[in-house]
């Protein structure tokens, strides 16, 4: 993970209330998290996953049954 450089803001009572990150900072933890997302959806769906397959044009065929 990349260094992060937090600056924090007080409030009135002097307990730290926010936090300021340069950009670059902000982005890449961003980043992280979304790849981090992707990969627990992965997961899940490798969990679910039966093996079972359908092939496209048995999919599209099913469909137009269905809309008919």
């Amino acid at each position: 993970m990349k260094t992060i450089n937090p600056q924090y803001i007080n409030d009135a009572k002097g307990v730290k209330a926010l936090v300021v990150l340069p950009v670059e900072e902000f982005d890449a933890l961003m980043e992280e998290l979304e790849e981090l997302e992707d990969i627990r959806l992965y997961d899940e769906a490798k969990k679910e996953d039966d093996g079972k397959r359908v092939l496209f044009d048995d999919y599209l065929e099913s469909r137009k049954k269905k809309d008919a």
